[in-house]
């Protein structure tokens, strides 16, 4: 939902306890990066609709500032935006932490995860949720926000970070 008005979702989120779908996102740096990109390390997946919106930005400075503290995590930012967006925005915002990713090469990121938007003003992007895949490459944590003006529960997703 935005703001009361529902749309809807292409694909079918992923489920606890099963296996992450690959993927190839782009760097801002206009490096490819697939889910075995990160072997050994537990994945924050940090999924939204686009970096230039107040609740987006906040979510990224957020997991910026405690991802330092997150063993063997890595937290991917994931939207639509251009690779160029995402090296401004990490810039202008002292981003280090995180690694900011483009799904806009793969039609295929939105509908394997179930948050390609497909009516209203915002679809091609999409919506805001958050997944966390352990090191074995199952989904250990999945929360889609209720309403893309919300921002997800971090206190639930750093609980499930500390116990893997």
């Amino acid at each position: 939902m935005m703001h009361g008005l529902s749309f809807a979702l292409e694909g079918y989120p992923v489920e606890v306890g099963t296996h992450a779908p690959d993927f190839r996102l782009i760097s801002s740096t206009l490096q490819e990066c697939r889910l075995d990109s990160f072997v050994a390390h537990s994945l924050v997946l940090n999924i939204f609709p686009s970096l230039d919106t107040p609740t987006c930005a906040k979510s990224i400075k957020e997991f910026n500032h405690e991802a330092g503290a997150l063993a063997r995590t890595k937290v991917l930012c994931i939207s639509m935006d251009l690779p160029f967006a995402y090296q401004r925005f990490c810039g202008v915002n002292d981003i280090k932490n995180v690694k900011g990713l483009s799904a806009f090469r793969s039609e295929a990121f939105g509908r394997d995860y179930g948050v390609a938007i497909t009516e209203g003003p915002l679809a091609g992007l999409l919506t805001r949720a958050l997944y966390i895949i352990g090191p074995e490459r199952k989904i250990r944590y999945r929360e889609f926000v209720p309403d893309l003006g919300l921002e997800p529960d971090y206190a639930k997703a750093y609980k499930e970070l500390a116990g893997i």
